[in-house]
């Protein structure tokens, strides 16, 4: 390596466990169960094994639908996010543990009192994605229901997290005295005590889990629209983002960095993590070569007409996969075929789309599924592991992140062979831990303790 201009940074790393949707190849020999707890503490502890910062989970709140139907597509799973991340907290040690949880169906007193305990039972190692949620379909599942417009949704995800912090900090920490001889218990007997108000919550009360070893989980937020990149820049620690390419990367890097000052915060009070794929091989053509069937597992030809079928608004179940895309446009109207999926809106206007989409596979004589494969494949570390640690330790080093939450195709065994040969290297070079320095998630990802 050439003699850096700069102190190179740390590259902070994760493991997202993989479920609904198509990344995961459940249908490969190789494949595990997405729900048995086994598979669960088989990907933490790799990731541990590997020094990394922490284990991802998103969230599932219904099994999506395309027209009218379940599709295998979206896999079953998602057990309850609390349950699972309590339980992996007994059989790992240092590694942190990253729950997804909304703030549309949720109240913060009840997320807040999750959390906080998650974080007690592993020993200041939680962190809390926080999201919204946005369609009436998934709102169904849920007394409050899908109601809320965006604007409305992240003014509430405000509000959620600022009653959430009031909570987390109701308790400084050395309340408890707990004097056996004169049988005193708290110091303070205001300890815990809150009362917060704002246009969507009006609580007042007692919290009853004391101060956690972080004082409050690690902040999470994913999303980028102006409104999630503000959102993040004034109370987020983290940024699950899907800005994989470096250049994509160092514009986003650089325009979220950019906002921290008109907050109060510095340049590394929020960490940004693109989620991204990695296929390794012991040549480059060998890597490329996985990859390709890797893409062809993922997308099946029923699969991309389904993912098709999301553009268009409409039943294209009776065109041939592998032949030229329907010649019929598609329906710009209210989306009706597919329910519950976040993609459709990032499809945005469906006619300029499927414009996009022609044009690709005319210029590059594609099938209907070769066009899928080609429009919807995510950013991906392809190549030797020399050559794929090369490619991460640069994308950190030129600003396009700080780090990634790697998403394995494979439940649970998909992330070995990344920690076994490409973790090595980063270790080698210097640019990744050998050892944890500390003991919570806080300190792995280099953020301050007074931060909030």
């Amino acid at each position: 390596m050439s003699k850096p201009d700069k102190p190179l940074k740390q590259i902070h790393l994760a493991a997202h466990f993989p479920g609904v949707n198509n990344t995961t190849v459940w249908a490969d020999p190789e494949a595990g169960s997405q729900i048995d707890f086994s598979s669960f503490v088989h990907l933490a502890r790799t990731a541990e094994r590997a020094k990394f910062d922490f284990l991802f989970l998103a969230e599932g709140l219904r099994l999506r639908e395309q027209n009218g139907l379940i599709y295998d597509l979206d896999v079953v799973g998602r057990p309850d996010t609390f349950t699972v991340l309590s339980a992996l907290a007994a059989v790992t040690e240092r590694l942190g543990l990253a729950g997804t949880i909304n703030s549309t169906f949720n109240e913060p007193y009840e997320v807040a009192r999750q959390f906080a305990s998650l974080d007690h039972l592993s020993g200041g190692r939680a962190a809390w994605n926080v999201v919204t949620s946005w369609d009436a379909f998934t709102g169904e599942n849920f007394r409050r229901g899908g109601f809320l417009p965006q604007d409305a949704r992240y003014a509430r995800a405000q509000e959620f997290l600022a009653a959430a912090k009031v909570l987390f900090g109701s308790w400084r920490g050395d309340e408890i005295v707990a004097d056996k001889e004169s049988g005193v218990y708290l110091g303070d007997p205001e300890a815990g005590r809150f009362d917060h108000h704002s246009e969507q919550f009006d609580i007042t009360g007692r919290f009853n889990v004391p101060r956690s070893p972080q004082g409050r989980p690690v902040i999470f937020q994913a999303g980028d629209s102006e409104a999630g990149r503000e959102f993040a820049a004034a109370g987020a620690d983290a940024i699950f983002t899907r800005h994989g390419t470096l250049e994509a990367g160092k514009e986003f890097y650089a325009d979220v960095k950019g906002r921290l000052a008109r907050h109060g915060r510095t340049h590394d009070e929020l960490k940004i993590l693109p989620g991204v794929t990695f296929v390794l091989g012991d040549t480059p053509e060998e890597a490329e070569e996985k990859a390709a069937l890797i893409r062809r597992q993922q997308v099946s030809g029923q699969t991309a007409i389904k993912l098709l079928e999301q553009v268009w608004n409409r039943d294209l179940s009776a065109y041939d996969p592998d032949g030229p895309l329907p010649d019929v446009d598609p329906d710009p109207g209210e989306h009706t075929v597919a329910k519950g999926r976040a993609s459709v809106r990032q499809h945005g206007d469906p006619l300029a789309v499927a414009r996009r989409y022609r044009e690709i596979a005319e210029a590059k004589k594609l099938s209907i599924r070769d066009l899928i494969i080609e429009v919807s494949s995510r950013q991906s570390f392809i190549g030797t592991p020399e050559s794929v640690a090369t490619e991460i330790n640069h994308f950190v080093q030129s600003d396009g992140s700080d780090g990634f939450i790697l998403v394995p195709h494979l439940t649970p065994g998909g992330l070995d062979v990344f920690a076994d040969q490409v973790v090595p290297l980063l270790q080698e070079w210097g640019v990744h831990r050998t050892e944890y320095e500390g003991t919570t998630l806080r300190e792995h990802l280099g953020l301050s303790a007074d931060t909030f």
